[in-house]
């Protein structure tokens, strides 16, 4: 069972940059499609962005665009999202998800692995 460390959250101003990694068990990443959702309080899980097993293919939530970068290390069993002009609405706990063999990455059942989440809080 492959399991996910996240890490790089914290307390940033609007307008402030965070980057988060995720580490997964694994000796590669090679043969998954890695990405990243987030969940309010009081608000249902949502899509952040993901990255097939290349890194050539990305997807990202509308919200994020423009703002956010996914990259990865297969060799290193490592997934990153670059955050840049945060924003109050930002603010939740940040997963990473895995998923193997999969094209894309934007679903919640398609997830077959889950981290336990790390927390971005952007004030005003």
């Amino acid at each position: 069972q492959v399991q996910l460390v996240e890490s790089g959250g914290g307390l940033v101003q609007a307008g402030g940059s965070l980057r988060l990694s995720c580490v997964a068990s694994l000796r590669t990443l090679s043969q998954y499609t890695m990405g990243w959702f987030r969940q309010a309080p009081g608000s249902e899980r949502e899509f952040v962005s993901s990255i097939d097993w290349s890194g050539r293919n990305t997807q990202y939530g509308d919200s994020v665009k423009g703002r956010f970068s996914i990259s990865r290390d297969n060799a290193a069993a490592t997934i990153y999202l670059q955050m840049n002009n945060l924003r109050s609405d930002d603010t939740a706990v940040y997963y990473c998800a895995s998923a193997p063999l999969v094209n894309q990455l934007t679903r919640i059942e398609q997830v077959r692995t889950w981290g336990r989440g790390t927390q971005v809080t952007v004030s005003s």
